[in-house]
């Protein structure tokens, strides 16, 4: 049987953190590591992580520490996004499903608040805003106010929701684009989540996004 991911600690500063380590993963010899692409290195740590929390098999390690390229047939493989960014087209219509998941759960007697995204979500709200005004001063004042006059019933909903579920952060309009927001305020680089023995957890940053654009993020190292 395959043993699992071991935990090590890293200390910066004040603060000391829990990771897993590719270097000690079993089967995975030094020279392979360094033979496998930077994005397969980060998928190899989220599969790693998860094995040891017992959220995906070990197997799974096994594959991808196989992984080649040039391989005419390639075992599917388990990604886990540390986070989700969402724009407002998109993004809303998920909301309303959490919602009515929420509903459902109430109508069978069952708690709605256990209905909450499992990881981080951002949702940025950018499409939806058209530009009324411009060439003048007032013009970005004017636009933004012209959006929640537009639009009001959609943002006493997100409203709501900001307060209703866990793990979720609405960026409001004026902002700036989904794209921008998440390269320069989202992105982290490195992640963190409550880990064993009290210590938090760190891991590299990944997200699924709902936009054309979201893998601009790769710029950063960050998979998206």
């Amino acid at each position: 049987m395959m043993a699992l991911p071991s935990l090590a600690t890293l200390t910066v500063g004040a603060q000391t953190y829990h990771y897993y380590p590719l270097t000690a993963l079993p089967g995975l010899s030094p020279e392979r590591l360094a033979q496998l692409p930077f994005v397969i290195r980060i998928f190899l740590e989220g599969v790693a992580r998860h094995v040891a929390q017992g959220r995906a098999e070990p197997q799974d390690l096994v594959h991808l520490i196989a992984w080649q390229p040039q391989a005419e047939q390639r075992p599917s493989m388990p990604f886990f996004p540390g986070r989700v960014v969402m724009q407002d087209f998109t993004g809303v219509p998920v909301l309303n499903d959490l919602a009515g998941m929420r509903a459902a759960v109430a109508r069978l007697g069952g708690d709605p608040a256990s209905v909450n995204p499992r990881v981080p979500v951002d949702l940025v709200i950018d499409h939806s805003v058209q530009v009324d005004y411009y060439g003048s001063p007032d013009a970005f004042r004017l636009n933004a106010e012209k959006e929640f006059e537009r639009n009001r019933e959609r943002y006493e909903f997100l409203h709501w929701c900001q307060r209703a579920f866990k793990n979720l952060r609405i960026v409001p309009p004026a902002s700036g684009i989904v794209h921008q927001v998440n390269l320069e305020y989202l992105a982290r680089g490195v992640l963190t989540a409550e880990g064993p023995a009290g210590l938090p957890l760190a891991y590299p940053d990944t997200l699924v996004g709902t936009d054309s654009h979201t893998t601009m993020i790769n710029g950063l190292g960050v998979v998206g």
